[in-house]
């Protein structure tokens, strides 16, 4: 076990994002000592994903919205004091008085098995969000690709996953990777977003408070039209067809619960489809602490936080997508407001009261937005009629609908612990990250909400040997 040099620090912020980033930043400028600690070996988070040096990207920032935001946080980052520790994965997290121990695992996927230990008196949790799949006959398909990873691709390596790409599922995130994947090329046949928009108009206060997510809307739609992209509403992807990848897609429409419409489906041929449903909130870290944990609009689980983003567990802090998905800009103004926040608790700098009365009314008026879109893209519990009994639900454990359905209906699992133990479903790689809310959904009784998630003590896989290496050390136990 190693410990990182120069500690404790006063703050150990989880995660380079936007809301990692601006709570760091905030922090070090009121006196903290703090240390930023992120998997990526760049920072930006998802969000700000940047090409490889190699790739010689004449403008990057052409491929991303709120360029400015991240330019001004990275010259900051690079004139302050803040020690930026990349390529480090944080698995656990231990309180040992009078500082928190962040464990971490080190290199590009983790594979160092020489274990590190900052000591830091607060932690700030940025960690984010990532996709929900919602499974469908063909998914598996080569030239299957998330939404998001579709947008990584493009951002990343400057690259598409096909000329002609289907982009499905629902959120407002697939306004922004149609018109990316068309500005950069591509042909998009169509965009299948399984809600309505008009679900908005039932929150008239939120969409008032918030014109410049109108103004975002209005651009991608014109970038849309455009480039001849159609909008399919109240439609979804129900089956990819192809062999060794994807040749057409089929495009049906669904009732108000999101079940297909018999005979109304529609083939359009493709080479790829980017898809996705939404993000989850990215908290295992949290609830292994105990965190308080709330259901969200479209039920998803995110962290209970206080008035100035302090989780239930005193002395540890949350900000961006942890708390509710809500989009960049709610991510910056709550990692501001948390890392004032930490600054004030461990009494240092001077008092911002006006700039934290500015940040939580920005706040609140943004997370009532974000509301609003959680509880527009909601998915209805009809999403389950799309799956065949041969639909493979876990990719890594190769776990069908069929194998899951037998073990609610005839074994008598009614939660997703329950269908793991009967099925491996969630016991592959990535720990439950792409069939955990299918999973949760399809266990559950009439379509109920997902249950919280389960408090697990590591938030990546761990190898033995480590787990060894901390058991020899004293005061360092996962």
């Amino acid at each position: 076990m190693t410990d990182s040099a120069s500690e404790p620090y006063d703050l150990a912020v989880v995660g380079a994002g936007p809301a990692g980033l601006a709570g760091a930043v905030a922090a070090a400028e009121l006196g903290l000592g703090v240390v930023l600690l992120d998997a990526s070996a760049h920072t930006g988070g998802q969000f700000y994903r940047q090409p490889a040096p190699q790739a010689r990207a004449a403008r990057p920032e052409a491929l991303h919205h709120d360029w400015s935001a991240y330019a001004g946080l990275r010259r900051r980052l690079a004139e302050s004091s803040v020690r930026h520790l990349p390529g480090h994965h944080v698995w656990s997290i231990t309180h040992e008085a009078p500082a928190w121990s962040v464990h971490c695992l080190t290199g590009d996927d983790g594979s160092d098995e020489q274990p590190v230990r900052v000591r830091a008196r607060a932690v700030l949790l940025a960690t984010g969000a990532y996709e929900r799949h919602l499974p469908f006959p063909g998914w598996t398909l080569p030239g299957v690709v998330s939404a998001g990873g579709a947008q990584a691709m493009l951002k990343s390596g400057l690259v598409l996953p096909g000329r002609r790409i289907v982009v499905a599922g629902s959120g407002p995130l697939l306004l922004a990777v149609a018109s990316s994947l068309a500005a950069a090329g591509a042909r998009v046949p169509a965009l299948v977003e399984a809600s309505g928009y008009l679900a908005y108009a039932r929150h008239p206060r939120a969409l008032a408070a918030n014109p410049q997510k109108a103004a975002e809307a209005l651009v991608h739609g014109a970038a849309l039209l455009r480039h001849g992209v159609r909008l399919r509403s109240r439609s979804a992807v129900t089956a990819v067809h192809g062999t060794d990848r994807v040749e057409a897609v089929t495009v049906t429409r669904l009732d108000r619960t999101w079940r297909p419409v018999q005979g109304s489906g529609r083939r359009i041929a493709c080479d790829a489809l980017a898809v996705g449903h939404g993000l989850v909130p990215q908290i295992e870290l949290a609830t292994a602490l105990g965190c308080a944990t709330r259901t969200s609009a479209d039920g998803t689980s995110a962290l209970v936080l206080g008035p100035l983003q302090e989780t239930s567990v005193r002395g540890l802090w949350a900000a961006g997508e942890t708390g509710g998905v809500g989009g960049v800009r709610l991510a910056l103004a709550e990692g501001e407001l948390a890392g004032i926040a930490v600054a004030a608790r461990l009494g240092a700098g001077r008092a911002r009261g006006s700039r934290i009365v500015q940040l939580r009314r920005r706040r609140d008026r943004m997370r009532a937005f974000a509301d609003a879109m959680a509880a527009a893209h909601t998915p209805g519990p009809g999403w389950r009629c799309w799956l065949a009994d041969d639909t493979d639900v876990c990719r890594c454990e190769e776990v069908t609908a069929g194998r899951i359905r037998e073990a609610v209906d005839d074994l008598g699992a009614r939660d997703a612990r329950t269908v793991k133990l009967l099925t491996r479903a969630g016991m592959g790689w990535c720990q439950g990250r792409m069939c955990g809310p299918a999973v949760a959904c399809l266990a559950a009784r009439d379509g109920a909400p997902e249950p919280p998630p389960e408090r697990r003590p590591f938030a990546v896989p761990v190898p033995m040997s480590v787990l060894a290496q901390c058991a020899d050390q004293p005061n360092t136990a996962p």
